[in-house]
């Protein structure tokens, strides 16, 4: 059984549906993280998860008992889960006290308090800062007082709404860091909120994309960034080639000839002739090459370099080869090659690295 359901969940502000009918069943022991553009709806949902709000319609069951509207069941679950927000506040009292005042709400013992305590402001790093006070703290280290404040409960779920959002790269990174912790330590059921498409690869072993308050996919990491089942998806996660064309011919049981504006590749794919698709080819499973040589992908094409755009220590580059084909090199690749705008270059990918999805999608 599921620790959480959420069945057909809307929810409506003014004239507008925010939410659309999601549909969600996380097990214990997942770390979800739900994806998605900045107003797609995914603090909607985590303050729905976490009780706060009431859906306009659709039913949350926390671990098989429906929590939606009965008022007594709804904080027994509260209970028993946790929820740190987008900007955190803190107490005026030291770091300590801020860690420990749900327990203390919560009438536990003074010394199960402390023990408890210590434990997380270890594991959250700020074991030295404990009697520092917390409004003096950074933006990550304020971070990091909410975890573990959220933490000391010994939460069955704990809801993270853009848990990095406002931290800069090297808090960033910390905090990160301190949620493997916790997830290899504590095996705690995690939702996690992001807009950043690379941390949920990063830290989730199942995601969702959430676009205009839907659902459009589910499904692990692999098979959301390498085999998105719609155009918006493919968009958000980053694919980088996205080209429409119309399958052409069978070649054999599992292999196809797809048409690209009046050029031919091959891919994988189950669709019949005649259908429109798109092809999706990632930018890392493009090779470039100075000359035409032997190689075991089929699909080769050739033209020149119309941009070339440094991307931290990579450079992505655009070809003309009668479609717009888009890879990746390294920085020292386009020096030790002398590429430049204008640069003829011949650009492989195997026929594997085709993903191909129906041009309604």
């Amino acid at each position: 059984m599921a620790l959480l359901e959420v069945i057909d969940l809307q929810q409506q502000f003014k004239d507008s549906y925010s939410l659309k009918s999601v549909n969600l069943n996380i097990e214990k022991g997942d770390v979800f993280a739900l994806i998605g553009p900045t107003g797609a709806g995914k603090t909607t949902i985590l303050r729905l998860i976490d009780l706060l709000d009431q859906p306009v319609s659709g039913r949350i069951l926390f671990d098989g008992i429906d929590v939606t509207k009965s008022k007594s069941e709804r904080l027994k679950a509260r209970r028993r889960m946790a929820y740190v927000q987008q900007r955190p506040t803190v107490f005026s009292m030291n770091v300590y006290d801020n860690v420990s005042v749900g327990l203390k709400w919560r009438h536990v013992k003074r010394q199960s308090i402390k023990e408890t305590v210590e434990q997380a402001l270890h594991l959250v790093g700020l074991a030295d800062h404990r009697k520092r006070d917390a409004k003096t703290l950074s933006g990550g280290e304020t971070q990091r007082v909410a975890i573990a404040r959220a933490l000391v409960t010994k939460p069955e779920l704990l809801l993270l709404d853009e848990p990095t959002a406002n931290l800069d790269p090297i808090s960033t990174e910390q905090t990160e860091e301190i949620l493997e912790n916790i997830i290899e330590a504590r095996q705690t059921t995690m939702i996690m909120s992001t807009h950043d498409r690379s941390q949920g690869q990063r830290l989730a072993n199942r995601m969702g994309v959430l676009i205009d308050g839907d659902i459009l996919q589910v499904g692990t990491p692999a098979e959301i960034f390498r085999s998105p089942i719609r155009k918006r998806v493919a968009d958000f996660v980053g694919v980088g080639n996205m080209l429409d064309g119309v399958i052409e011919a069978r070649v054999d049981e599992s292999l196809v000839t797809i048409q690209v504006n009046g050029n031919v590749l091959q891919a994988i794919s189950d669709f019949d002739e005649g259908e429109k698709v798109w092809v999706l080819v990632r930018t890392e499973d493009v090779t470039f090459s100075l000359h035409k040589t032997s190689t075991s992908a089929r699909n080769t094409f050739e033209g020149p370099i119309k941009r070339m755009t440094p991307v931290g220590t990579l450079v992505r580059i655009e070809i003309d080869c009668g479609f717009p084909l888009v890879g990746v090199v390294t920085a020292k690749t386009v020096a030790e090659m002398g590429l430049e705008t204008g640069s003829h270059l011949f650009a492989s990918f195997k026929a594997t690295a085709v993903h191909v999805i129906h041009r309604r999608n």
